[in-house]
């Protein structure tokens, strides 16, 4: 299976901060710990290996295996957790929201670099083990982000109301979408068990953390993958210390704001991924997840009734710490309590927003995990490929805007030179030797070559585009052709990983998708590839 790999940056795709972290920018580095490379990792175990306790430990373990009791676990995760018991084990985290069906296909690049990190790390530290975590946000609230996916052009989306925690909501409603899906696909071998995942997963669990729990057991279990649900309470009782520290001191509040001020100086004007809360909490029970504030001398649950004295939260954090829930600035900080975590591999918005809060960690003796831009990936079929070779096309020049792809296009393949660079250069040159001339004679004539040559040089411009939007028409054909195929793999100029769904491609192909994606996919390379599919 042939490849072939884009730096990132010339992709047009990834931002600047993440580009310049790529490129180990100096203005960056205050705000991680330790670059990714295989050399880094020794110090970060060390690190983490004399601040993770082994009482964490067996509470991460008892979790785990709490977790999986009513599922079918391979021997190869359960060797994992039983293994997360050593001192000498460590994990490789990502993370992801709870979407249907896995959502956009760069949900399976996230995990299948978690779990090819672990055996880089492994072959090069074979004293030591690594787990591979998916992380499950089932704390989150936003339906509207997670509650569809795309198949062939066709968004199936899940409506219902929800509130609360995601996780928590009741499968209603996806036995019809069941049927919806199923109708869309072929009778093949691979539609049939895309049909019975489907069917398994969201129509015979009772909840969404479940559903997803089973989906992506049955696709990455044979690898050891472990799934985490972080909205446990046995692991909520580790983070009580560091809940009671943002209900009394504010502190992640404080240092993100701090951290805020000094990206915000920086003169490569990096975006601001997050603001911080001065109480980064929320207070979720059945069909409920609404912010904690302190106002007016008391805590308060938004749009409740609901308050507390600062003793009386205390005692409920301790009575019900499943209750609290963190937000986006403080779940990393929960993570890395309760995991012998040593890596975060993430896409790129998550990434920055993690770049806000190492200083945050520092205060609160936390490590503060590497970070890993997750890989991505364009995957071209081999009647795309076909289709490239036809067209006498460089991969790489489908990741330009189509306007732009359109215009060099028309350039490099029209009979006549379109481009009045020379005559440009050849007319300024007229022009500096009429400045010179005016300049000797009366200066007031300064005024009138200026205007002159504005108006000549404007002229050829207007020119050129009559002559190019000439040469579009006369390649319209074969234009169309590019267009079109830059629309199969960029689907709403987008980056096919961003909107197409893993079943498209399980459908033609079956589990040696996901096996070709494990044999391809290198974390610590950290280029885009592109992965043709025979």
């Amino acid at each position: 299976m042939p490849t072939d790999c884009i730096p990132f940056k010339d992709t047009n795709y990834f931002s600047s901060l993440i580009c310049d972290y790529l490129d180990e920018k100096e203005a960056l580095k205050p705000f991680y710990h330790r670059f990714p490379n295989l050399e880094s990792f020794k110090a970060q175990l060390d690190e983490k290996k004399e601040s993770f306790s082994e009482q964490s430990r067996t509470t991460l373990v008892s979790s785990l295996k709490n977790q999986y009791q009513d599922i079918n676990m391979s021997s190869e995760t359960l060797q994992n957790i039983e293994a997360l018991k050593d001192e000498n084990t460590f994990t490789i985290t990502t993370g992801h929201q709870l979407n249907l069906f896995t959502g956009p296909l760069y949900f399976f690049y996230k995990i299948i670099s978690t779990i090819n990190l672990c055996k880089d790390l492994k072959a090069a530290y074979p004293k030591q083990n690594f787990v591979p975590v998916y992380w499950m946000a089932t704390e989150d609230h936003d339906f509207e982000e997670i509650n569809f996916f795309n198949f062939e052009g066709k968004k199936i989306r899940w409506q219902r109301d929800a509130s609360g925690a995601v996780g928590e909501l009741d499968l209603e409603g996806l036995q019809h979408i069941a049927e919806v899906f199923a109708s869309y696909l072929n009778t093949g071998i691979y539609a049939n068990e895309l049909k019975k995942l489907f069917k398994e997963a969201y129509t015979k669990q009772d909840n969404l953390t479940e559903a997803t729990r089973y989906l992506v057991n049955e696709l990455f279990s044979e690898t050891g993958l472990v799934i985490l649900d972080g909205n446990d309470i046995e692991l909520k009782r580790l983070f009580i210390p560091y809940v009671k520290d943002e209900l009394l001191n504010q502190t992640s509040f404080k240092k993100v704001s701090e951290t805020n001020l000094h990206i915000n100086k920086l003169p490569e004007n990096y975006k601001i991924q997050v603001n911080p809360r001065e109480i980064n909490l929320f207070y979720i029970t059945e069909n409920l997840r609404e912010r904690i504030v302190y106002e007016d001398g008391v805590f308060k649950v938004l749009k409740t009734d609901i308050v507390w004295s600062k003793s009386e939260i205390i005692q409920h954090l301790d009575e019900v710490p499943e209750r609290f829930s963190p937000n986006v600035i403080l779940r990393p900080l929960y993570q890395e309590v309760v995991l012998p975590n040593l890596c975060y591999i993430g896409g790129g918005g998550e990434l920055a927003y993690w770049f806000q809060l190492k200083s945050n960690f520092e205060t609160q003796q936390v490590p503060f995990p590497i970070l890993l831009l997750r890989n991505s990936a364009l995957l071209v079929s081999k009647k795309q490929q076909k289709k490239l070779e036809n067209l006498d096309l460089n991969i790489a020049d489908l990741f330009l805007n189509q306007d732009d792809l359109i215009e060099k296009l028309t350039r490099k393949l029209s009979e006549v030179d379109i481009d009045f660079s020379n005559q440009k250069a050849f007319l300024k040159k007229q022009f500096e030797d009429l400045y010179i001339l005016a300049k000797k004679t009366d200066k007031s004539f300064l005024g009138a070559v200026s205007a002159q040559e504005k108006k000549q040089i404007k002229g050829l411009e207007n020119l050129e585009k009559r002559l190019l939007k000439a040469q579009k028409r006369k390649l319209k054909e074969i234009l169309d052709r590019v267009v079109s195929l830059q629309n199969e793999l960029f689907p709403n100029q987008s980056l096919q990983e961003r909107q197409a769904n893993f079943s498209e491609f399980y459908l033609e192909y079956g589990d040696q998708f996901i096996q070709q994606l494990m044999l391809n996919l290198q974390p610590l390379k950290q280029e885009f590839l592109i992965l043709n599919l025979e």
